[in-house]
């Protein structure tokens, strides 16, 4: 009961907390898919930048997030922006390229070669098919793929309070260092409830934006 009066009675603290969260999430996640689809696309190209590119996306998620905070530190600092929000959200866009980038990737390779045969018999061009028919039937694994780096990086922001990033992880480091189970227990719920409402949202979206149908490409009869 202790914790439902602390959670009543710091409402205004909570919902201000949740808005950091979401503005660093967001805003990085946003930066994600500018810069990892078109790369997902690029690497379609050659196989050999694909392996290398999905290597060096794979070995910047295995550093344990609190590791990255701290590398970006002394490099961040030279602009005197070394804690906040700014290193918060570079980690969070930096995790969010694997599962972006290898699902964008994943998807247009596997587009099946007669609808791109059946597009150039059209008289598409290279961006018209990648336009008008590549993209359209990959938007349901991108899509994947972001609400994967969305999740993950929910839970991975909450560490950044460490670094004066605000959010929720507030209410679970001082949670810790305070001993006090409300704040930690208001956090943990309230970054798990996030989570939760984005995937959803996210699957709403990945429902509107797949095409209705994956049999043909645009303008084929």
């Amino acid at each position: 009961m202790e914790t439902l009066y602390f959670f009543i009675d710091n409402l205004d603290v909570i919902f201000e907390r949740t808005v950091q969260h979401v503005a660093i999430v967001g805003v990085a996640i946003t930066l994600a898919i500018l810069t990892g689809v078109p790369i997902g696309i690029a690497i379609t190209l050659n196989k050999r930048a694909a392996d290398i590119v999905l290597y060096i996306a794979a070995i910047i998620v295995t550093i344990p997030s609190i590791a990255l905070f701290g590398l970006m530190i002394p490099v961040l600092s030279l602009i005197g922006q070394g804690v906040g929000y700014l290193p918060a959200a570079i980690a969070v866009l930096l995790y969010s390229q694997l599962p972006i980038i290898r699902n964008t990737y994943t998807a247009i390779s596997n587009v099946d070669p007669a609808l791109r045969e059946a597009a150039r018999g059209l008289g598409m061009t290279p961006m018209q098919r990648l336009r008008r028919v590549e993209i359209p039937l990959a938007i349901p694994v991108v899509m994947a793929g972001v609400r994967i780096a969305v999740v993950m990086n929910i839970g991975i922001t909450a560490i950044a309070a460490y670094i004066g990033a605000g959010g929720l992880g507030v209410f679970i480091s001082r949670g810790i260092s305070q001993t006090d189970p409300r704040q930690l227990i208001t956090g943990a719920i309230m970054v798990s409830v996030l989570a939760i409402a984005a995937d959803f949202a996210l699957m709403w979206a990945q429902k509107k934006l797949s095409p209705p149908s994956s049999s043909k490409p645009q303008g084929a009869h």
